[in-house]
């Protein structure tokens, strides 16, 4: 590895903050990716999903500010990134907080907030990186913005319609359960 490649990536030589805000900005960034799909793919209850819910969305916090700092060095060559960063932010605390909120239809809200981030963080990885991936860099350069989009909107969308039917809460996928009596709830005590 030479000092302007890491991981087989061109790093440009802006300065000694860069290259430690770039560190730092993929570690949080392969983070995120790893957190987003054990999040997505979890059952959506107590446990796992909320678990790597956090985890993502504290590492998209330092994805936001190391791609503030590495913007703030190369303006020209990185304003996009910080543009994308910002939309993927503004997503994970958009779907962070319909979750705390808990209105009706918060999980739709939800599900669109995180899932759009982790759409925008892969978005801006390709867009940067796409020219230098094997297979990638043979595809149009508008293909990095799209192809993100055109996979993960789908699987947001088969997500909520799970979510709808109750596939995504229920112990092994199956059936919906006959529902239990409810009890008579005790009289008030005063």
């Amino acid at each position: 590895m030479s000092p302007t490649s890491l991981l087989g990536l061109h790093i440009p030589p802006a300065g000694p903050v860069f290259f430690a805000a770039l560190l730092v900005h993929i570690v949080a960034g392969m983070t995120c990716v790893v957190a987003g799909a054990l999040a997505a793919t979890a059952r959506k209850r107590p446990g796992r999903h909320p678990r790597a819910g956090r985890v993502y969305l504290c590492g998209l916090g330092f994805v936001f500010v190391t791609a503030s700092v590495l913007a703030v060095i190369r303006w020209r060559h990185d304003a996009h990134l910080f543009g994308i960063a910002v939309v993927a932010f503004a997503l994970g605390l958009y779907g962070w907080r319909a979750r705390r909120a808990h209105r009706p239809g918060w999980e739709r809200h939800h599900a669109s907030g995180m899932g759009g981030s982790y759409i925008a963080l892969l978005t801006g990885f390709y867009v940067d990186n796409g020219p230098q991936l094997p297979g990638w860099r043979l595809l149009p350069h508008w293909s990095y913005w799209l192809i993100p989009a055109a996979v993960g909107v789908p699987l947001i969308v088969l997500a909520l319609h799970r979510f709808r039917a109750g596939i995504s809460t229920r112990p092994h996928g199956g059936a919906r359960s006959v529902a239990s009596p409810r009890r008579p709830s005790s009289p008030a005590r005063r």
